[in-house]
């Protein structure tokens, strides 16, 4: 080869390098270029992802909220200022509407804290958004929102705050919109349970939205809509739980917790509280002339009373049966009595279709004034009460100091008696415990009813395995319920009480293989039965001489109405009605507790078997109310 065509050859060869050499440059500049575009793409997802990441967190921290004890107005706090604070709005706000005698209006039921709110408020001036009534215009974006059941975002930031505050002056208007950064407001409609409930507001600092924020804006209503459910739940369960399902009143749990906590108040203030207490007056006759459904209508029109005549501190309450309770925190005896009398008149005034005008007896007790025992202070609101009723009726009467042992003082004593005596061998082991658990309560910060309960049951445990705790205390309120239905004086009533803690006690003195055999009975084995309320009257009780007026109640509450019973097979009004009522509490409560020979029944089947006897075991009237006060849950 020569040389020229050498050089021909190297010069190819150079210009096949250069070649290459561009081409490879060129492909590193789009791999370069490609890269940088890749990077950008990965830093936009990262953020799109960051965003995703912390508005995610923001609903698991709600949806915790939402699932725990939080109160509503909380969890709204929570979900306003996370959306701000955490998503970066200028301002969150939960708007709900309202209906009243002057038409649709708006509120504010939550805010984020922000500089943004803090400024408006200081143009307007006192009050604050947050406190003022709100227009609802129809031509306003909140309407057209709620129509179209859509998300909708505005610009039109000041038409927006005209239509919500028209008083507004549009030098104020243009004073809040100038200067600040939102630039848009998004507002999304909430329906609960396909009901109009309000707004969620949120100012942007940008003028357009991408899709999936407005996705997300859909899923934190659907998260407050969620959560004003669960609330709207709970409160329905926590109604149902304390209040009385005939009246809507609070019923006797509630009354005991919130006394509970007054008396703690009361010690802290030092200052009174007053109950008043009342009680229908002839309901029984009421429900005879009548029916029961009127004296329903009579116990819900004093439960009408109580509700327009309370304070939003005072608990109205219905005790049980016709009796009620108002608690009056702060309240010495003369407004107590004050209070007592206006609620008289005002059940005196009312009138039910065919019964007529209806009328209340009263009580008035209060705090400190009289007792601080919370015990005695109950008592003797019931003792001033059934004055009233001896009196006459439809009348108030204060409270008197204690001039007369306590029913509870006696049935102490009585206990106290028997087993430090070691009157009944079977429970000599526990003799000891017992009397120290009757004797705690010299403390007047306890309670010697319950300490008395609490002996009643476990004694009563010892012969009845299946015995329900409580059941003791159960009985006692209904015996007592029962009894004022019949107008019965408070001696008889005291008497009954006490009845009802020692009925049963003879059957310590029998053999528990007797009174737990689950074959049939022999004859020989059912007199050994049959003859416990002789035991308990006339071995273990006679010799206690304060206790010798409840003995007969004791020794016949085995008698039937038609003289089948035992042990003296006496019938019908020979029969104490003090120990009828005995009798039917004690079959109730056998019938729905299991027993060795069979399973437990429920309310409605007991209540069945019950009916059968009327007549025959039992007096037909005491039948009739003993289910009427079953039907209306009193315990």
């Amino acid at each position: 080869m020569g040389l020229f065509d050498k050089f021909k050859e190297v010069t190819r060869k150079v210009h096949e390098v250069e070649n290459n050499i561009y081409h490879e440059k060129r492909d590193y500049l789009e791999i370069y270029e490609r890269n940088l575009e890749l990077e950008r793409e990965i830093a936009e997802r990262t953020e799109e992802l960051n965003d995703a990441n912390k508005r995610m967190f923001t609903l698991q921290h709600i949806w915790d909220m939402m699932n725990s004890s939080t109160p509503l107005e909380n969890v709204l706090e929570a979900i306003v200022n996370s959306t701000q604070g955490e998503l970066g709005y200028m301002h969150c706000v939960i708007i709900r509407k309202y209906h009243d005698d002057q038409g649709d209006y708006m509120h504010v039921i939550a805010q984020s804290n922000d500089g943004l709110i803090d400024r408006l408020n200081n143009i307007m001036g006192a009050p604050g958004i947050q406190t003022r009534r709100l227009n609802y215009s129809t031509e306003s974006v909140f309407a057209d929102t709620m129509r179209q059941r859509t998300i909708i975002q505005t610009k039109a930031i000041d038409l927006s705050l005209k239509a919500v505050l028209p008083e507004l002056s549009q030098e104020t208007v243009n004073k809040i919109i100038s200067n600040q950064p939102v630039k848009s407001v998004i507002v999304v409609p909430l329906v609960v349970q396909k009901q109009e409930f309000g707004w969620f507001c949120v100012f942007s600092a940008r003028e357009e939205l991408a899709g999936v924020e407005m996705d997300f804006l859909g899923l934190f209503a659907k998260q407050i809509e969620m959560a004003i459910t669960i609330a709207d739940l709970f409160q329905a369960v926590r109604d149902q739980a304390v209040t009385d399902a005939l009246t809507g009143l609070y019923n006797r749990r509630y009354f005991e917790e919130a006394l509970g906590k007054e008396v703690q108040r009361a010690k802290r203030q030092q200052q009174p509280f007053s109950i008043i207490g009342i009680d229908l007056d002839y309901l029984k006759k009421i429900n005879d002339t009548y029916g029961h459904v009127y004296g329903d209508a009579a116990i819900k029109t004093i439960a009408d009373v109580l509700k327009s005549n309370a304070r939003s501190v005072d608990v109205p309450a219905r005790i049980g049966g016709e009796e009620f309770n108002v608690l009056l925190p702060g309240i010495g005896s003369e407004g107590a009595m004050v209070a007592a009398e206006r609620i008289r008149k005002s059940i005196e005034a009312a009138e039910i279709d065919t019964v007529g005008h209806i009328t209340g007896s009263l009580g008035v007790a209060t705090y400190f004034e009289h007792t601080e025992n919370v015990e005695e202070l109950l008592e003797l609101t019931d003792q001033a009460m059934y004055t009233s009723k001896r009196e006459g009726r439809n009348r108030v009467t204060l409270a008197k100091p204690v001039s007369e042992t306590y029913w509870q003082e006696i049935a102490v004593n009585t206990f106290i008696d028997i087993l430090s005596k070691n009157k009944i061998p079977k429970i000599k082991h526990l003799s000891k415990e017992l009397c120290l658990k009757l004797q705690a309560p010299a403390n007047k910060n306890e309670s010697s009813k319950e300490a008395l309960y609490t002996v009643a049951d476990m004694l009563n445990k010892l012969y009845n395995p299946v015995h329900s705790p409580g059941s003791i205390k159960n009985k006692v309120i209904m015996a007592v319920s029962l009894a004022k239905r019949f107008d019965l004086p408070k001696e008889d009533i005291d008497n009954l009480r006490v009845a009802v803690l020692l009925y049963d006690i003879g059957n310590l003195m029998l053999p528990d293989s007797l009174l737990q055999k689950t074959a049939p009975l022999t004859d020989e084995e059912r007199e050994k039965i049959k003859h416990h309320p002789l035991i308990a009257s006339r071995e273990i009780l006679k010799p206690i001489s304060y206790i010798q007026d409840v003995l007969p109640i004791i020794e016949h509450h085995h008698e039937n109405w038609d003289g089948s019973g035992y042990p003296n097979k006496i019938s019908k009004d020979e029969i104490p009605i003090t120990s009828q009522i005995i009798l039917i509490l004690d079959q109730y409560f056998a019938l729905i507790e299991p027993r060795p020979y069979r399973a437990k029944l429920s309310n409605k089947d007991a209540i069945e078997i019950i009916k059968a006897d009327a007549g025959k075991k039992w007096n037909k009237n005491l039948v009739e109310e003993f289910i009427s006060l079953i039907e209306h849950d009193i315990v």
